[in-house]
C-alpha cells in the first residue's frame, strides 16, 4: 500500500480536460475486472489498530488527490464515448465537436411579421400570404408585395421585409411604407449563424439546456459524449430507519434519500443504493460484488467497534489514497483505490460531515471522470465572523446576499438545517475568519444556476 499522502508514477501527472477526453476518444474497451478474480479470502476483519504515524491530509491536497485518482482511472478504463439522445444528454460532456450539419438558417427567412416587398413602393399586394413551414411562393417582381409571417421562407427576388407596423394601404389596396426601407432589412439570410461544417462547440463542452437547443437546431438527434461514471451507494448501519419517526434508539436515514440526487448532480449515474448492516462480512460482499466505478459508503470510517470500512479495505487489498482530511466537519472521510478503475469514497455518517466528504473527495473524482472542467474558484467577504478550528479547514453553510456571504447557524456535523437553506459552503481557514474577510466558496449544485438543477 502506498503510504498516505505520497504519489507515485502516473498518479503524479496532471491531465487537463482535453487529455481526459482524448483518452475517452481513443478507447480500447477495457472493462472493470471481476472483483471475484482478485484472489480474496474470506476472513473476519481484525480491529483497526491505531497508527501513530497517521496524519490527515490537508483539505486542498485531498481534493487534488481525488482528481488525480480519477485521471489514473480514466487512463486505465479508456471508456468508449457514447451516443446519447438529446433528451438524455443534459449534464454530459461532449466527446466530439458539435459541427453544423446544415446552414443556420437553412434558407432566407423573415425576422418579422409584415410584407415581403420587391423594388420601390407602392406595392401591389398578393392575396395569399407566406406562412412558416409552407413552401416558398413564386418570385416577386418589382412593385409587388406578399404578406409574410415571422420564420417564413422569403420569396426569391425580395428586396426587404416591411414590418406590419411600418406599412399602410391606400384606397386602391396598394401598400406604402411609413418609414424608409433598406434592402435586406428584417431578413435573416441563409447561413447567418453558421455554415455547414462550422464548429459550433468544441470537445469538452458541458451539455446545458442551451446546448441541447443548438444541437437540435443544427440537425442533431443525438450527441457523442463522455459516459457517466457509475456510482453505487452503500448505506451502513443497524440504527437507520427508512420511514416513520425515530424511536427506541433508531434514527431516520438522511443520507439514503440525499446522496443519489446529489451524485447525479455531480455527473454520476447511480446504479444502486444498498443498505448494509453493521457486519464486516456483509460489507465485504457488498464492496467486492459492485461493478460501479465509484462506491460511496456512509459511516463506519472511524475506529469504533462496528466501523468496518478500514479493515475491510485492508482485507480486499485496497490502497488508501486519503485517510482522513484536515477539515471540519468530515475529518474521518477517506478515498481508496480498489482496482485501477474502481474507487471508494468513505463518507462519515453524520449528515453535514457526509456533505463535506462529497464536496471534498467525491466532487473532484466524479467531475474528472465526467471530463467536466473544474469550476473557477471565487471568493466573497463574510458578513459575520466565523469561529475556526485551531488546525483544520472548516466548511460552513452560507447564503449569498448581494456581495457578501452570510454564515448560517445549525452547522454542526449532524445537522442538515443549515445546508438545506444554503447557497454555498464557505472555506474557512484554520483559526477562523473575521467579518469582511474574503472566503473561497463552493457552490451547491442546485444554487449555482447551472446544470446541477436537473436531478433526474
Amino acid at each position: 500500500m502506498t503510504p498516505h499522502g505520497t504519489r507515485t508514477g502516473e498518479d503524479a501527472e496532471d491531465l487537463d480536460v482535453e487529455e481526459v477526453l482524448a483518452l475517452v476518444n481513443n478507447s480500447n474497451g477495457t472493462h472493470l475486472p471481476d472483483p471475484a478474480a482478485r484472489g480474496e479470502k474470506d476472513s473476519t476483519p481484525t480491529p483497526r489498530k491505531p497508527d501513530t504515524r497517521h496524519r490527515a491530509t490537508p483539505w486542498p491536497q485531498a481534493r487534488d488527490i481525488a482528481g488525480r485518482a480519477a485521471r489514473s482511472a480514466t487512463r486505465a478504463a479508456r471508456r468508449d464515448p457514447v451516443s446519447v439522445p438529446l433528451d438524455a444528454a443534459l449534464g454530459l460532456t461532449l466527446a466530439t465537436p458539435l459541427d453544423a450539419l446544415t446552414d443556420l438558417p437553412s434558407f432566407d427567412t423573415s425576422a418579422m411579421d409584415g410584407w415581403a416587398v420587391a423594388g420601390p413602393a407602392p406595392w401591389e399586394v398578393r392575396d395569399e400570404g407566406v406562412l412558416a413551414g409552407h413552401t416558398a411562393q413564386a418570385p416577386l417582381t418589382d412593385g409587388e408585395a406578399v404578406p409574410i409571417a415571422t420564420g417564413a421562407r422569403i420569396p426569391a427576388d425580395t428586396t426587404a421585409v416591411l414590418r406590419s407596423e411600418h406599412g399602410r394601404t391606400d384606397d386602391k389596396g396598394r401598400l406604402h411604407a411609413t418609414r424608409g426601407v433598406v434592402p435586406g432589412q428584417d431578413i435573416r439570410p441563409r447561413g447567418q449563424e453558421c455554415r455547414t461544417g462550422d464548429q459550433l462547440l468544441p470537445v469538452g463542452t458541458l451539455v446545458t439546456p442551451a446546448v441541447l437547443g443548438l444541437a437540435a437546431a443544427a440537425g442533431y438527434d443525438t450527441v457523442t459524449a463522455v459516459p457517466r461514471a457509475r456510482a453505487e451507494v452503500l448505506v451502513l448501519g443497524d440504527e437507520l430507519l427508512t420511514e416513520g419517526l425515530p424511536h427506541d434508539g433508531l434514527i431516520r436515514d438522511a443520507l439514503g434519500p440525499m446522496l443519489p440526487p446529489w451524485l447525479r448532480a455531480l455527473g454520476a449515474e447511480v446504479t444502486a443504493v444498498r443498505r448494509v448492516r453493521d457486519d464486516a462480512g456483509a460489507l465485504r460482499r457488498a464492496m467486492t460484488t459492485s461493478d460501479a466505478d465509484v462506491i460511496i459508503t456512509t459511516g463506519g470510517t472511524a475506529a469504533g467497534p462496528v466501523d468496518h470500512v478500514h479493515p475491510t479495505l485492508r482485507r480486499i487489498g485496497a490502497e488508501l489514497l486519503v485517510d482522513g482530511v484536515k477539515v471540519r466537519p468530515g475529518h474521518p472521510m477517506l478515498l481508496a483505490r480498489i482496482t485501477e478503475t474502481q474507487h471508494l469514497v468513505g463518507l462519515p455518517g453524520n449528515p453535514l460531515a457526509a456533505v463535506s466528504g462529497l464536496l471534498t473527495l467525491a466532487e473532484p473524482l466524479l467531475r474528472t471522470l465526467a471530463a467536466r472542467p473544474a469550476p473557477e474558484p471565487y471568493t466573497l467577504p463574510l458578513r459575520d465572523a466565523v469561529h475556526g478550528h485551531p488546525h483544520d479547514t472548516r466548511l460552513v453553510p452560507v447564503v449569498l446576499r448581494g456581495d457578501q456571504a452570510v454564515p448560517l447557524h445549525y452547522n454542526g456535523p449532524a445537522m442538515l438545517r443549515g445546508i438545506a437553506a444554503a447557497d454555498a459552503l464557505a472555506v474557512v481557514p484554520p483559526g477562523g475568519a473575521r467579518p469582511g474577510q474574503e472566503a473561497e466558496l463552493l457552490d451547491l449544485p442546485w444554487a449555482s444556476g447551472g446544470i446541477g438543477v436537473c436531478f433526474t
